[in-house]
């Protein structure tokens, strides 16, 4: 599995799945996500998590995990497969969920994990009431599917007549479900006479993306708590007291990641014009110190090779190839460059010594990270070697996407994101038990 690849088209595809009527299904990226998903489909899918995923392709994810058969699955990816489509189905929006469930009736997909997702999504959602008053003969069609036609309106008489927990209910609908007595009075909701509600379905019940307060005037201070306390130490704060700080703001950083089992060779830039001036003196360079410190604490082996000055005395001008030489001379398994993008010593040295370095036999992945001072930062003339797979950050926030991505390129990197990703899910599910258990009671 390409992680690199995948995690870039999760990014930045967000064409909608759709369903002409009498026409055929449209998913316009499907065999992308069968091949992922035939070659590793508990990562595949559990990068679905990963912080930036667009909502659709989250949604394309749960497509091809509920439309796949799990024959030959050990027991511990279809639970985590299980856990996945519990929290997608309150992640992503209503609608999105609503289309994933007809395109499934469309393609016909009908297996035993298919059928207890579709019913506990129909019959089980925290919304449930509002989504069959929305969208009544949307999840008509999505109930009949997952059960067949004939049992699904058995049932719905029974349920009418007043059953609630024979044999045929018991083998046919129950079975499938968590909270059978919330769920009965839904299926006599589904086939309710009238017409659909106007009001609009619901939001999505779980929040999956990380919650920003990105500012609206960005300062040196305000991109993040480790940055801003390196900020004032460089500017001469007091040292004791900043810090104390900085260990507590970089354990509550990574507290919750994994070690990463492997070498990090780092390429921090360190010339003059990382530090800036004026009012933006020692942003860029304290968001790079910043993602050092992350990664000191993350790496079985964190090599750092400063090129121009260091740190806290920036100087001079930017030979990053030079730094990447040495830094491959580390043997490690992947090399970070991380610089504000100014090569103003050799430029266009990088491109050459990187582009000739798989014909000199070294496969070692070099990555480039941006250094920014801003989202919007024009990089007309910053982009120092085009070639290189790159990715920018201004924020503490964007370490978030910007390490998964990193990591994903070597094959160390393999084992640390699956193990963030089954950390983020276990307290996503978690989340989706407690939302599902209020609003049982």
């Amino acid at each position: 599995m390409d992680t690199p690849l995948l995690l870039a088209h999760f990014e930045t595809h967000d064409e909608p799945v759709s369903l002409p009527r009498g026409g055929t299904l449209c998913w316009d990226d499907a065999d992308f996500h069968r091949a992922a998903h035939t070659d590793d489909p508990e990562g595949y899918a559990l990068l679905a998590l990963t912080p930036g995923v667009r909502p659709w392709q989250r949604a394309r994810v749960l497509l091809q995990v509920l439309a796949a058969s799990q024959a030959g699955l050990d027991d511990a990816t279809r639970a985590t497969l299980a856990s996945l489509t519990r929290v997608l189905a309150l992640a992503l929006p209503p609608a999105h969920v609503i289309t994933v469930l007809l395109a499934l009736r469309r393609l016909r997909a009908n297996h035993k994990h298919t059928t207890r997702a579709i019913l506990r999504f129909v019959l089980e959602h925290p919304d449930a009431d509002a989504l069959i008053a929305a969208r009544r003969p949307a999840l008509v069609d999505c109930f009949e599917h997952a059960l067949g036609k004939a049992t699904a309106r058995g049932c719905a008489r029974r349920v009418g007549e007043g059953d609630t927990g024979s044999d045929y209910l018991q083998r046919r609908l129950l079975r499938f479900l968590a909270a059978p007595e919330h769920a009965l009075p839904r299926v006599r909701a589904l086939y309710a006479a009238g017409h659909p509600g106007a009001t609009a379905p619901p939001r999505a019940a779980l929040t999956v993306d990380l919650l920003r307060e990105r500012p609206a005037t960005v300062t040196a201070t305000n991109r993040g708590d480790i940055a801003a306390t390196l900020v004032h130490l460089y500017r001469g704060g007091p040292a004791g007291d900043l810090n104390t700080a900085l260990d507590r703001h970089l354990g509550d950083a990574v507290g919750h990641l994994p070690p990463f089992p492997g070498t990090v060779a780092l390429v921090l830039d360190a010339s003059a014009s990382m530090r800036g001036y004026g009012d933006r003196e020692w942003a860029v360079l304290s968001q790079a110190a910043a993602l050092r410190l992350v990664l000191a604490e993350l790496c079985e082996r964190l090599e750092v090779v400063e090129v121009g000055g260091d740190e806290r005395t920036p100087r001079g001008a930017t030979d990053l190839a030079t730094g990447v030489l040495d830094a491959l001379a580390t043997d490690p398994d992947l090399v970070a460059v991380v610089s504000d993008g100014y090569e103003n010593l050799f430029p266009g040295d990088l491109a050459r010594v990187t582009a000739s370095l798989p014909r000199a036999g070294i496969t070692t992945p070099v990555v480039f990270c941006h250094a920014l001072f801003t989202g919007s930062d024009d990089l007309t003339l910053r982009r120092p070697a085009p070639a290189l797979p790159e990715r920018g950050f201004w924020h503490q926030d964007d370490f978030a996407e910007l390490l998964p991505w990193m990591f994903g390129h070597c094959a160390a990197g393999e084992p640390w994101l699956r193990a963030a990703l089954h950390t983020r899910l276990a307290a996503l599910d978690r989340q989706a038990a407690r939302i599902q258990t209020r609003s049982a009671a």
